[in-house]
């Protein structure tokens, strides 16, 4: 501890010292918002925290353990969670002035498990209104900064997460993920990110008017972001417990029976148009892979992906079209209302039977790509086909607009499988950075985060940017 200052410290670590007495929680929280008062000003990451409450946690964490109780898996950890998502106590603006007062009364699943774990919330991050951008920033909250170069989006919707993790302010952040949301956000900002299988995290908004759409139900999920795979793996085991609120929750074991270490990787799936700088990183991957005694083998095809987009966007988007565009022009945000506007010809074009065909053509899908993984346990594949992208890109008038969406197939595609995925980091290009995408069976997010462990051990890992 002489040389590191304990918002340095990774979950794990700081779980373990605090467990064992040889830091406090008090110690760990402290730090945490000292480092929030140097950094969050430039960046706007955290849009609401409260030291008194901070604080006050931390010491029923240390209290907890001189009685000799075990404070949970998380104890001390510093925690963020995503302003989307009920805190008790906290608005859960999910980005909107209309719900700047919307004052949560209770916590929802991901959060009561974190607390229940023995995380210390450090406070709310930012989201784009409605959560609909890989961009993120909104009228209530304002924009967030990627700390590594501001002249690039932190990703969305969970930038705000991803922004702290990066730059110290906490251990460990929720984020949610129904097209990227989750593993964007790491990839901008130079962390990992995992997105777990549907049904692993439980989810339910006391605040929501009325349950989610099914689009909502079948592809949104919450999951951890970190800047360890090994955080990862203990931020996955503290948010997986059951919670009656959701009745699409599923027991599912968090270790699956032994595969064959055999990966698949696609530079260009679907013929993509993937950048140099991402094949790069993909094929140092797996390099790095093979070193650890992995097989990968370079494909030229996955399972579909162009097709699963139009699918993912009728689901998500298409269902109660007009609704939604109203809402975002009361809103007056203007990147929800470019996100759904860059959509209207298709959303325009669904009625019940093509959202229908669109159901049951998910399932052919995902039934394809779960052949696959019997193949190949896990696939090797890009997150974005370019570098992060400028601020407000999608902003910039169809063209750019239209960039934005294809560049992403790869994350907006793989939510119609269900299937677990994580960002890898694997280092910077320049000011950038830049990384990888696993995928794995359904409830195999250990195989994603042991390949991603392979990757990790074998670069120089997550560097704390410049700030």
């Amino acid at each position: 501890m002489t040389s590191t200052e304990p918002w340095q410290l990774s979950a794990s670590q700081t779980a373990r010292l605090v467990r064992t007495r040889q830091i406090s929680a008090v110690e760990v929280a402290q730090s945490a918002l000292a480092r929030l008062d140097a950094v969050n000003p430039q960046l706007n990451a955290v849009v609401e925290h409260r030291p008194h409450e901070v604080l006050a946690r931390a010491r029923q964490i240390d209290s907890a353990i001189a009685r000799g109780e075990d404070p949970g898996p998380l104890a001390g950890v510093v925690v963020a969670t995503k302003v989307n998502v009920d805190h008790a106590g906290y608005a859960t603006t999910n980005g909107l002035r209309s719900q700047k007062d919307l004052i949560a009364k209770t916590s929802s699943p991901v959060v009561d498990s974190l607390l229940a774990a023995g995380a210390v919330t450090v406070g709310r991050t930012n989201t784009p209104a409605f959560s609909y951008r890989w961009f993120t920033g909104n009228l209530l909250h304002g924009a967030t900064r990627n700390p590594h170069d501001p002249a690039l989006t932190p990703g969305g919707s969970s930038g705000g997460s991803a922004a702290a993790v990066a730059s110290g302010i906490c251990q460990l952040a929720h984020g949610t993920d129904i097209a990227g949301s989750i593993r964007y956000p790491a990839y901008a900002c130079g962390i990992h990110g995992l997105r777990p299988s549907l049904g692993r995290v439980a989810a339910y908004n006391a605040t929501a008017a009325v349950d989610r759409p099914i689009g909502g139900q079948i592809m949104a999920v919450s999951g951890p972001i970190a800047r360890t795979i090994d955080d990862l793996r203990l931020g996955l085991l503290a948010m997986s417990r059951p919670d009656a609120r959701d009745p699409w929750w599923v027991p599912a074991p968090l270790e699956g029976p032994e595969l064959p270490r055999t990966v698949a990787m696609c530079l260009r799936p679907d013929g993509m148009d993937t950048r140099p700088e991402v094949c790069e990183a993909l094929l140092d991957a797996a390099a790095r892979l093979r070193d650890a005694g992995w097989r990968v083998d370079e494909v030229e095809a996955l399972p579909p992906l162009k097709e699963a987009v139009a699918i993912q966007i009728t689901l998500w988007m298409a269902d109660g079209y007009d609704a939604l565009v109203q809402a975002a022009q009361r809103e007056g945000d203007p990147g929800a209302i470019a996100a759904l506007g860059g959509q209207a010809e298709l959303a325009r074009s669904v009625g019940l039977a093509e959202f229908s065909s669109a159901l049951s053509r998910r399932l052919g899908i995902a039934r394809a790509w779960q052949l696959f993984l019997e193949r190949y346990p896990v696939v090797l594949l890009p997150v974005s086909a370019e570098l992060p992208f400028p601020a407000d890109l999608d902003l910039q008038g169809p063209e750019a607009y239209e960039r934005v969406w294809r560049a992403q197939m790869p994350m907006i595609a793989l939510p119609v499988t269900g299937l677990p995925s994580l960002c890898v980091n694997t280092g910077m290009v320049g000011r950038s950075p830049v990384g990888v995408q696993l995928v794995a069976g359904r409830f195999r997010e250990d195989m994603c985060l042991a390949a991603g462990e392979a990757i990790e051990a074998r670069g120089s890992g997550v560097r704390f940017p410049p700030l």
